[in-house]
């Protein structure tokens, strides 16, 4: 099974620019041909429509009233209007696609149409919390974290019981989300009520991303929200500790083995930090954030990214999910410049595991555009940059990259008392005999060295040429060469090349 390649859409932005330019109202069920031909042409495998569920007025009014939010919104749109605010489309209020998008049906269409091309569909769920518009808010705020009394992070939701001082969602590094209410996953009715809507996502998709799924860990909820007492608790004198309420299992090993069950080929995505991706997979998730990767390359650290690579069980690297940006991250373009975009884009689709893009990404945007907004800015295509992941994505298409099997190598030293061969990144990879193909990527700022310990069976009786895919370089080299001393590379400062072997003897 090939490794997947992951193309990020904001749905709302990207329905917007698709209906300037088609001068048209386009909505999910009448996207343009040409948007599907393109991602085929790209090998994605997945996409990932970002932020296709209802949201509400109460939402869009705390974002509205958000000061420290109206300075990205204006960095992002200096011409923006009141109307560009729609609401963060993760403070969600029905897992429904509103018809503005093209609703349930379009869906439908949409994701038949991905099908029919190879390519399969990637939806959000937000387990954390529910946006304000949620009727459970109102309907069912015993499912929520609550006081008694007003705290610090609550807001007051009128029930027929009265007020209720239902808690907004959060992380606990950060100030709560005001446009959210925080699910209790203390409760066994909001556990229950939350795994229903993660089958019923899962039936109209062939994929989860699951947005900050670590918060929901027991160990994790319970430390969190320690100050709240569960409702079971609620009128009694507050118990002690973070284990108070702590269910007996986790929610996402239930909640993943019954969408599995279900819908055997659902993948499940975890955007996870702090440590805790080998947790995550252990309760069922097929891929995990790889966030520690993202940090080296952009914070230009070569010796920190291979040691991540090397130091990290292959099953790990493999269950990764590698990028450069998403929705939360700044623009790699902005952070980057083309030739060091260039070696860390290969650096992460030559990686086995999920390979994830970002749209803009691939014509260079630099412009972070916070997600409460629903047009983005326009911005000139970045020719360089174009020009270079159309070729990367060309060449690894060529290759055995993202499928067969995969070895991540660690350079040996090109000479005593050199140590650029930490630069390196090497990766081998083979799907079919004899053809094999060898990525390599000096992430420094300098010209480096080392050389690469190709490992195959049959290396040493054969003799081999080589061609990078993604330049002229072209040479012979003895097999035994090859198995006692390795490939010698030098390459010059952010060097990228993706050879290809072919035994001539």
């Amino acid at each position: 099974m090939p490794f997947p390649l992951l193309y990020e859409i904001n749905t709302r932005c990207w329905l917007d620019r698709l209906s300037t330019e088609q001068c048209r109202g386009v909505t999910l069920d009448s996207v343009p041909e040409s948007e599907f031909e393109r991602w085929r042409q790209f090998g994605f495998t997945h996409i990932w429509l970002m932020g296709v569920w209802t949201t509400g007025p109460r939402s869009r009014d705390s974002a509205l009233a958000w000061e420290d939010l109206h300075g990205e919104f204006r960095k992002a749109m200096p011409d923006l209007r009141r109307e560009d605010i729609t609401g963060s489309p993760y403070a969600i209020a029905d897992y429904r696609v509103p018809e503005a998008l093209g609703g349930e049906t379009g869906l439908q269409s949409y994701r038949q149409r991905l099908h029919e091309r190879g390519m399969k569909l990637i939806l959000d769920f937000v387990p954390n919390h529910a946006g304000l518009d949620h009727r459970w808010v109102a309907e069912r705020p015993d499912l929520f974290v609550q006081s008694p009394v007003e705290a610090p992070g609550t807001f007051a939701q009128q029930t027929p019981e009265g007020v209720r001082w239902l808690a907004h969602g959060k992380d606990p590094h950060f100030p709560p989300w005001s446009d959210t209410a925080q699910l209790d996953y203390r409760q066994p009715a909001t556990r229950a009520a939350m795994r229903e809507n993660l089958l019923g996502v899962a039936g109209r998709c062939d994929g989860l991303r699951c947005d900050m799924a670590m918060l929901v860990l027991n160990e994790v909820f319970a430390k969190t929200w320690a100050p709240f007492p569960p409702a079971a608790s609620r009128g009694a004198a507050p118990a002690a500790g973070p284990d108070v309420g702590q269910p007996p299992v986790e929610f996402w090993q239930e909640a993943i083995a019954s969408a599995k069950k279900r819908y055997p080929d659902c993948l499940f995505l975890a955007e996870v930090y702090w440590g805790l991706e080998d947790r995550l997979r252990s309760l069922g998730f097929d891929y995990t954030y790889d966030k520690e990767l993202y940090d080296a390359l952009v914070r230009r650290d070569p010796a920190g990214v291979q040691r991540h690579l090397l130091e990290a069980r292959p099953e790990s690297i493999g269950a990764g999910v590698h990028f450069l940006e998403n929705h939360d991250e700044p623009r790699i373009a902005s952070i980057l410049s083309p030739a060091e975009q260039r070696a860390a884009a290969l650096t992460i689709l030559s990686l086995p595991g999920m390979r994830f893009l970002h749209d803009g990404q691939l014509e260079g945007a630099r412009v972070k555009v916070p997600v409460q907004l629903r047009r983005c800015p326009p911005e000139p295509v970045r020719n360089e940059v174009e020009r270079m992941y159309r070729q990367v994505l060309a060449a690894v298409r060529q290759t055995a990259v993202g499928r067969g099997e995969a070895l991540l190598l660690k350079p040996r030293g090109a000479w005593a008392g050199n140590p650029t061969s930490e630069n390196f990144v090497i990766v081998q990879w083979r799907d079919t005999a004899p053809v094999f193909d060898l990525a390599v990527i000096n992430l420094a700022p300098h010209p480096s060295q080392c050389y690469a310990p190709v490992r195959l069976d049959d290396l040493a009786d054969r003799t081999w040429s080589l061609k990078d895919r993604l330049g002229s370089e072209a040479r012979t080299c003895p097999g035994r060469e090859l198995q006692d001393r390795g490939l010698y590379l030098d390459l010059p400062a952010n060097g990228a090349q993706l050879f290809q072997f072919h035994p001539l003897s």
